[in-house]
C-alpha cells in the first residue's frame, strides 16, 4: 500500500519558514517565496524523528494515518496454501485448457458415450501437472530468494520508539499463511535431520535457519560510553565528548578523529581516515546546522542490534558496514569518512559497475553512536514513491537550540535532500568502512521494486497469428458437430431406416434430442481438432531455442565474460523476419571508449589524429586510405615521442603515462612554454586547469610508488577529460565535500567549489562554479554542446574567436569527432550569494525541484566568455562494418539514431559501410520551426528525387514492396526537423521519404524522439522491427520496437536489463538474427504447420466413419487411441522438428544471407500455408481411412487361428496404425535435417502404437478389443494395407518437397553467385 498523509493545516509551518542562518540560507523576509512552492504540494511523506506526529497525521485513537508498505518482499506468486487454486485458475485463463476441461466433465456422463471417462482426463492432467511442476519449481526458486533477501542480516536501532509505525495487527489470513509456511519449513527441517541422522550425519545445528554466509566480525568492547554492538565487522566510532558541542564543525571534527587514536579508542578496530587539506571548511562558512539535540535528554537504551531486512520500517536508523547490500532506501546522515562520503556500487539497480559517490546530510554528520540518534530531532518531508532512479526531493526540517542559551525558542532549520543523500536498496557500500542513515521508503515503495518488470510484454508475431487458426478449427469443429447433431436427429426422424430395426431405440427420445446430444457427443469424439498440446509444445520448443542462443560460443564476449542472454524467450521466432533496424550510435557501433584527441583553445587549433571517419571521407575523394593511413600514423608517433619529452621538459609529471597518451601536440606543449607568445600560453594552461576543476570525476589512488590515479567517471567522455589535463600537467589528486585539489605543475594547489550544476540530457551542459586560491575570484565554468553553450555567450562579443572556434569545431566533426565547447563567467560576491540564495530555495523544494533548478541554473549560465572546444573520439567496434554489410545483403534496413551531430553521423555512416560515395544525400533541415515549411520539404524532396506525390496510394504501394531500396540515397534528418515531420499530418508522407533511401540518419534526437520514429515504421509499415542500444536513453526505443536488443557496453545496463536480448558486441547482431533467428522462424512455422496438419488427418478419418452410421458418434478407434494420439503418438517428432531441424548449416547462412528473405517476405508461415497443409491433411485422411474402408469392402478376414478380423474394433486398429505412421513419416519427409537422434525418436513413436495395442488389449477388459493385437498382427492384410496407405500419402508429397528443396539450393547458389 502506498503512503498517504494529509496536508498540512496551516502554511505558516511551510519549507525553511524563519530558517535565519540555515543550510538555505532564509530568513523571516523570505517565507512569501517559499510558501508558493507548498501551494502545488499535494500528499506528501512526512517522516518524524524523535518527534511526535502530529495530530493531522493520527486517527481517532492515536494512530498514524500514514500507512506504510512493510520491508518483506515477495516476488513468488504462490505460497504453500495457495499454490493448487491459484495455478489452476491461472492456467484456466488459456481458453484451450477451458475447452478441454468442459470436454472431460461431458464425458462423465454416459449419455455422451464416452467409454472410459477417467481416462479421457489423462490428457488435460498430464498438461496441467506438467504446468503446474515447471511453474512450482520456477516458483521454488523465486521463494528461496525472496527468503534469503528477506532474512539478510542488518544492524537496526532498537531500544527506541519509531513514531511513525504502531505494532502490526496481523489478519487471521496471515496468520493463517505464516503459520502453514512454519509447518512446512519445520517438516523439511526435520526431514533432512532424520536423513542426516540416518546416514550417520547428524547435525545439531540442522534445525538451524541457513543463510547466506556473512563474514568474520569482532564485538565491540562495551565501556561506560560505548554501546554494545552485536556482529559488527568493523568498530563503532569511538565515543564523542564533544557531540553536544557547538564548536566549527572543523574543530569538531578533529576531536572526533583524535578520540579514534585515544587508549580507549583502541579497543575498537581503527578505521583509517583519509587525509586532506580540505575537510574543515574555510573560516567564514555558514553554519549548516545539526540535528543532535544537545539538551534533551535521552535514556541511553538504544543500540544497534543485527536483525533482518524484513524488519526495517520507515523511520528507523540504520546502520550499514562496508561490501553490505541496503535493505532499504535510506538517507545517509553520517558515514565514516570525514566529509561524509561513500560509495555505492549500483549494479544490481541499473547494471552500472563504475563507484558512484553519495553524500551524507550536512546537517546529520555528527550522529555517529546509538545516543546520537536518540537525541537527534527532525522531521523529513519527502515525496511520495516514485519509480525514477535518478530523482529524488525532500526536506529535513529541525529546531537548532542555541548552546549557550538554550531556553531560547530555537531557529527553524531545513537541508534539502536530493538523489545524491539517498541509498537506493539493492546497491551495495563499497570502500566505505559504514554509514548511518534513516529509512525514508521501504519494501514495493522502494526504487528498485518500482522499477521491477518494468519490460512490456511482447508476444511473437506466429503466436498472434496463430489464435486466428485455433479459431478456425474451433469453426470446423462446430461445423462438423452441428452437421452430426443435425444428420442423426433427422435419421431417427425419418424412420425406416436400418437403425430403427437395430437399435434399442433413441437416446434422446425424439429427434431433436437425439441431435442434440450427438452435437455434444461429437464435441468428444473431434476434440483432438483443437490442439490442447499445441501451446505447450510451442513453450519447450522456444525454451530450447533460447537456450540454443545463450550456449552459442560464437556470440560470447570474453573480455567482459558476457554471451548472447534471451531475456524474453518467448520472440525467437521474430528475428527471423526483422526488416528494419534501429541502432544507437554511440557505444553501439562504437565502442563508447573516449579518446581526446583535438582541441581548440583561443582560435588555436591542436592535435593530430587519423579517424575511421577521417578515412572514410578520404576514401569518398579516391585517396588511397592504406598508404594515407600508414603515412600519418608514422608522423603521429614521431609527434608523440617529441611531446612528451617537452611534457618532461616542464615538468616530470609522475602520473603521466606515456603509453595512455591519446591527445598528440608537440605544437601545444611548444606554446604552453611560450612560443607563440604569452597570452597563448596563458590562455592554454587556463584551458586545461579548467578541464582539471569543470566535472564530477572522483579521483581513486591506486597505488603510492609508482604514484597512480584512477579516475571513477559519470561517463567516459569527462574521464578522457581530465585524463588529457592530468597528462598535459594539471592532475586532480583529490575531491572532498568543499573542493579539489589539482597539481599545476607539481604544486598541489586547492580549488573550492562552491557550487556544481549536474549534466542531464535536457541541459546538455555542465558547469562548476570555483573560488580560485590565488585571486579569490568566484569563476563559473561551463562545458556543453557547441550549440547550447554559443547560445549563452555574450551578445556581440569575441566574434572572430567565436567564428574561427565554429570553423574548428566543425572540421572536427567531419572527422568523426565528438565535440565540446568550453566557456566561462567571473562573478562577483554580490552576485553569488544572490543566486545561491535562489539556488538554494529551489534546491529546498519538494515538489517540482528539477524544474525550479533548472530555471535557477539557466539564469547564471549567461554571458559566457568562449575559451574553446574539445574533440574527443570513439572508434567503431570490430567488425560493424562488415555487420552492417551483411544485414544489407539480407534485405535489412539500417537506420541510426543518435544525439551526434550531423556531420558527426554522416561520416560515421561512411566509416561503417552505411553510406557510399555513389550516393545522394538528403539533408533534410528546416529553417523554419513551422509545420508548413517541413511539408513544403517533404513535398519538394519527393518530387526532386523520386518522382512521387506523397499519396496515399503510393504508401499503399510502398507496404506492400519489401524489397531492399535502391543504394542511390540516404537521408539525414536532425531533431528538429524530425519533430516537425512526426506530426501526425506530416508523418505518412515522411515514412514514405524514407522507405525510398537505402539508409537513414537521425541526428540529435531525443530518446522519445528515437522511440517515436521506431513507432512510425512499425504501424504504418506494417514490419517487424529491432531496436539495439546500449544506454538509458535507448530504453524507450528497445521497448517499442518488436525486439530490443541490448549491448553489455560502458553506460551501463540500463538498456541490456529493458531488452529482449543481449549481447556483448553490435557484430553478434548478425549471427543473432541471420542464423538463429531464421532457425528459429522456419522451425516454429514448420513445426505449427504440422501440428495442425496431423490433428486433421486423426480427427477426418474419425469423420469419414460417421458417414457408414448416420453420425451417431461412435468411436472407430480404441478411446485410448484419441487420448494417446497428441500425448504420445505424434508429439515428439514435431516437437523435435522446432527444436533440431536445419535446412542449411550456419555458415551456409551467413555465406548467403539472402536465405532470410523469406523470413522479411513471411513467407514460412502464411495462411496460404495453413490451409494447404489443412487440405493436405484432409486429403491423406481420406486415403487412411477408405484404403482400409475398401479392405473390409467384401467382409473381413480371418486370424491364423480362424477367429473373423470384421469388426469395428479391428477395423479402428488397421485405420489409427496407418494414419500414425503415415503422419510420422510425413514429418520425418519434412524434417530438412535427418540424424540418429530424429529417426530414432520417429521411429519409437511408430512403434509405440503397435506396442501400445499388444498391451492393452491382453487385458479382458477392454471389452471386445481383447486380443486384438495378435489377431490383427498376423494378419498380413494389416501390413500390406498399412505399407499401400504410406505409399499413396507421401508419393505426391515426396514430389512437391523435393521441387521445394532444388528451389531452394538453386536460390542459394545464385545468392552465392551474384554475392560481390
Amino acid at each position: 500500500m502506498r503512503a498517504f498523509s494529509k496536508r498540512r493545516a496551516e502554511k505558516e509551518e511551510s519549507d525553511l519558514e524563519h530558517a535565519g542562518p540555515s543550510f538555505a540560507g532564509q530568513g523571516e523576509g523570505d517565507v512569501d517565496e517559499t510558501e508558493a512552492d507548498f501551494d502545488d504540494m499535494l500528499q506528501q511523506r512526512r517522516v518524524f524523528v524523535n518527534l511526535p506526529v502530529t495530530p493531522d497525521l493520527l486517527d481517532e485513537d492515536g494512530s498514524p494515518l500514514q500507512q506504510f508498505s512493510r520491508n518483506k518482499i515477495r516476488t513468488a506468486k504462490y505460497t504453500p496454501l495457495i499454490f493448487v487454486p491459484k495455478n489452476l485458475w491461472l492456467q484456466f485463463h488459456n481458453v484451450a485448457n477451458v475447452y478441454f476441461l468442459f470436454v472431460t466433465l461431458l464425458a462423465i456422463f454416459p449419455i455422451f458415450g464416452a467409454s472410459n471417462p477417467a481416462l479421457g482426463s489423462v490428457p488435460l492432467i498430464v498438461i496441467l501437472l506438467i504446468t503446474a511442476i515447471k511453474d512450482a519449481i520456477e516458483d521454488y526458486r523465486r521463494t528461496v530468494l525472496d527468503n534469503e533477501l528477506n532474512n539478510t542480516p542488518v544492524h537496526i536501532l532498537v531500544d527506541w520508539h519509531n513514531p511513525n509505525v504502531t505494532d502490526e495487527n496481523i489478519s487471521y489470513w496471515r496468520q493463517i499463511k505464516k503459520g502453514t509456511s512454519r509447518l512446512l519449513r519445520a517438516f523439511v527441517a526435520w526431514y533432512k535431520l532424520q536423513f542426516k541422522k540416518q546416514n550417520g550425519k547428524g547435525n545439531k545445528d540442522g534445525l538451524d535457519l541457513q543463510r547466506t554466509a556473512t563474514r568474520a566480525s569482532v564485538y565491540t568492547v562495551a565501556t561506560e560510553h560505548s554501546e554494545s554492538i552485536q556482529m559488527t565487522p568493523v568498530s563503532s566510532p569511538a565515543a564523542d565528548k564533544t557531540r553536544f558541542s557547538f564548536a566549527p564543525e572543523g574543530e569538531a571534527e578533529s576531536k572526533v578523529d583524535g578520540s579514534l587514536n585515544s587508549p580507549r579508542g583502541a579497543t575498537h578496530l581503527q578505521v583509517p581516515q583519509r587525509s586532506s587539506s580540505l575537510k574543515q571548511p574555510k573560516a567564514g562558512s555558514r553554519d549548516f546546522g545539526n540535528v543532535v539535540d544537545p539538551h534533551k535528554t535521552v535514556p541511553e537504551k538504544a543500540k544497534f542490534k543485527r536483525d533482518y531486512w524484513k524488519n526495517v520500517r520507515v523511520g528507523d536508523f540504520v546502520r550499514i558496514y562496508n561490501d553490505e547490500e541496503i535493505p532499504a532506501d535510506i538517507i545517509i546522515l553520517s558515514t565514516s569518512d570525514s566529509d561524509g562520503a561513500c560509495y555505492v556500487e549500483t549494479k544490481n539497480l541499473d547494471g552500472e559497475t563504475n563507484l558512484k559517490v553519495r553524500h551524507a546530510m550536512r546537517c546529520g554528520r555528527r550522529v555517529r553512536h546509538a545516543r546520537d540518534c536518540e537525541a537527534a530531532t527532525f522531521e523529513l518531508e519527502s515525496e511520495n514513491p516514485h519509480a525514477n532512479l535518478y530523482s529524488y526531493s525532500g526536506v529535513f526540517k529541525w529546531t537548532q537550540k542555541d548552546p549557550n542559551t538554550p531556553e531560547k525558542e530555537g531557529i527553524k532549520m531545513s537541508e534539502p535532500v536530493s538523489i545524491n543523500n539517498l541509498l537506493l536498496r539493492g546497491c551495495t557500500l563499497r570502500n566505505t568502512d559504514w554509514c548511518i542513515g534513516v529509512v525514508a521508503f521501504t519494501g514495493d515503495e522502494t526504487k528498485i521494486m518500482m522499477n521491477a518488470g518494468i519490460t512490456p510484454s511482447k508476444r511473437s508475431r506466429i503466436t498472434r497469428e496463430l489464435n486466428w487458426n485455433v479459431i478456425m478449427n474451433f469453426g470446423i469443429l462446430l461445423i462438423m458437430c452441428l452437421l452430426s447433431g443435425i444428420v442423426q436427429g433427422v435419421t431417427w426422424a425419418k424412420g425406416n431406416e436400418s437403425l430403427n430395426y437395430f437399435e434399442f431405440g433413441s437416446i434422446g427420445g425424439s429427434p431433436p434430442v437425439d441431435g442434440i446430444v450427438t452435437f455434444w457427443t461429437a464435441v468428444i469424439l473431434f476434440q483432438n481438432l483443437v490442439p490442447i498440446s499445441l501451446y505447450i509444445s510451442i513453450e519447450i520448443i522456444k525454451l530450447a531455442q533460447a537456450f540454443f542462443i545463450y550456449s552459442d560460443v560464437l556470440m560470447y564476449y570474453a573480455p567482459i565474460d558476457y554471451p548472447c542472454t534471451p531475456k524474453s524467450w518467448n520472440i525467437s521466432d521474430d528475428l527471423g523476419q526483422i526488416e528494419y533496424i534501429f541502432s544507437d550510435k554511440t557505444g553501439t557501433l562504437t565502442q563508447n571508449v573516449m579518446e581526446f584527441k583535438k582541441c581548440t583553445i583561443n582560435g588555436v587549433p591542436y592535435g593530430e589524429a587519423y579517424t575511421e571517419a577521417q578515412a572514410g571521407m578520404q576514401k569518398r575523394q579516391g585517396v588511397n586510405v592504406e598508404e594515407e593511413g600508414t603515412r600519418v600514423r608514422a608522423q603521429i608517433a614521431k609527434d608523440r615521442l617529441e611531446m612528451i619529452k617537452n611534457l618532461r621538459q616542464i615538468h616530470n609529471n609522475p602520473y603521466l603515462k606515456d603509453e595512455n597518451i591519446t591527445f598528440v601536440a608537440s605544437d601545444f606543449v611548444a606554446d604552453i612554454r611560450g612560443h607563440s607568445g604569452e597570452a597563448q600560453a596563458k590562455a592554454n594552461a587556463h584551458f586545461m586547469l579548467v578541464l582539471a576543476l569543470c566535472h564530477t570525476v572522483l579521483p581513486d589512488r591506486i597505488s603510492e610508488d609508482p604514484p597512480t590515479i584512477d579516475f571513477k567517471a559519470q561517463s567516459p567522455d569527462e574521464a578522457a577529460l581530465v585524463a588529457t589535463a592530468r597528462d598535459c600537467g594539471y592532475s586532480l589528486v583529490d575531491r572532498t565535500t568543499y573542493g579539489v585539489t589539482v597539481s599545476v605543475q607539481g604544486i598541489e594547489k586547492q580549488y573550492e567549489v562552491l557550487s556544481t550544476l549536474e549534466f542531464n540530457s535536457a541541459r546538455k551542459r555542465m558547469s562548476a562554479i570555483v573560488r580560485m586560491p590565488d585571486t579569490g575570484k568566484i569563476i563559473l565554468f561551463c562545458k556543453g554542446a557547441d550549440s547550447i553553450i554559443y547560445s549563452r555567450l555574450r551578445k556581440g562579443a569575441q566574434q572572430e574567436l567565436r567564428r574561427a572556434t565554429a570553423e574548428h569545431l566543425e572540421i572536427f566533426a567531419r572527422e568523426g569527432l565528438r565535440t565540446l565547447c568550453i566557456a566561462q563567467k567571473e562573478l562577483s560576491e554580490q552576485e553569488y550569494k544572490t543566486w545561491s540564495k535562489q539556488y538554494e530555495i529551489a534546491a529546498a523544494a519538494v515538489q517540482n525541484r528539477e524544474e525550479k533548478l533548472e530555471e535557477v541554473s539557466d539564469a547564471i549560465e549567461r554571458d559566457l566568455t568562449l575559451l574553446g572546444g574539445t574533440a574527443i573520439e570513439d572508434r567503431l567496434q570490430d567488425g560493424v562494418p562488415d555487420t552492417i554489410a551483411l544485414l544489407a545483403e539480407a534485405g535489412i534496413k539500417l537506420w541510426v539514431l543518435t544525439g551526434d551531430k550531423v556531420e558527426t553521423a554522416i561520416n560515421i555512416g561512411f566509416s561503417c559501410n552505411l553510406l557510399d560515395n555513389n550516393m545522394d544525400l538528403i539533408v533534410f533541415k528546416v529553417d523554419e520551426d513551422k509545420p508548413g515549411a517541413a511539408a513544403a520539404r517533404l513535398t519538394e524532396d519527393l518530387d526532386k528525387y523520386f518522382g512521387m506525390t506523397g499519396s496515399d496510394e503510393e504508401l499503399e504501394r510502398a507496404k506492400k514492396d519489401h524489397n531492399p531500396p535502391a543504394p542511390t540515397h540516404a537521408l539525414v534528418i536532425d531533431g528538429d526537423a524530425l519533430k516537425l515531420v512526426l506530426e501526425d499530418e506530416l508523418k505518412m508522407k515522411f515514412l514514405l521519404l524514407c522507405k525510398q533511401c537505402k539508409a537513414v540518419l537521425c541526428c540529435r534526437v531525443s530518446p522519445s524522439q528515437k522511440a517515436a520514429v521506431c513507432q512510425m515504421v512499425k504501424q504504418g509499415l506494417d514490419v517487424m522491427t529491432l531496436s539495439i542500444g546500449d544506454g538509458a536513453n535507448d530504453v524507450a526505443m528497445i521497448q517499442e520496437a518488436d525486439v530490443g536488443v541490448g549491448i553489455a557496453g560502458e553506460e551501463g545496463r540500463q538498456a541490456v536489463m529493458s531488452s529482449d536480448y543481449a549481447i556483448g558486441q553490435f557484430r553478434y547482431l548478425g549471427r543473432l538474427v541471420l542464423v538463429h533467428g531464421r532457425w528459429s522462424y522456419r522451425r516454429l512455422a514448420e513445426m505449427t504447420a504440422n501440428f495442425f496438419y496431423k490433428n486433421i488427418v486423426w480427427t477426418f478419418a474419425l469423420f469419414w466413419y460417421q458417414l457408414y452410421n448416420s453420425f451417431d458418434g461412435s468411436y472407430l478407434f480404441e478411446y485410448t487411441y484419441i487420448l494417446l494420439y497428441n500425448l504420445a503418438f505424434t508429439s515428439l517428432p514435431v516437437i523435435l522438428m522446432g527444436i533440431l531441424d536445419q535446412d542449411v548449416d550456419d555458415k551456409v547462412s551467413l555465406a548467403v544471407p539472402q536465405l532470410y528473405r523469406r523470413g522479411i517476405l513471411r513467407q514460412e508461415w502464411t495462411q496460404t500455408k495453413f490451409w494447404i497443409y489443412m487440405i493436405d491433411g484432409i486429403y491423406q485422411s481420406v486415403i487412411c481411412f477408405f484404403m482400409t474402408y475398401l479392405v473390409f469392402w467384401d467382409g473381413g478376414f480371418a486370424s491364423p487361428t480362424g477367429k473373423d478380423i470384421n469388426g469395428k474394433e479391428q477395423m479402428g486398429v488397421y485405420v489409427a496404425c496407418s494414419a500414425i505412421v503415415v503422419v510420422n513419416f510425413y514429418v520425418l519427409i519434412n524434417q530438412y535435417r535427418w540424424d540418429w537422434l530424429f529417426v530414432l525418436v520417429v521411429s519409437v513413436s511408430i512403434l509405440l502404437i503397435w506396442f501400445w495395442t499388444g498391451i492393452f488389449s491382453q487385458f479382458k477388459s477392454v471389452g471386445l478389443f481383447y486380443m486384438a493385437a495378435g489377431q490383427i498382427y498376423g494378419a498380413l492384410s494389416f501390413w500390406a494395407t498399412t505399407l499401400l496407405t504410406v505409399m499413396c500419402c507421401t508419393n505426391c508429397y515426396n514430389r512437391r518437397i523435393s521441387r521445394n528443396r532444388r528451389d531452394i539450393h538453386t536460390t542459394s547458389i545464385f545468392a552465392r553467385a551474384t554475392s560481390p
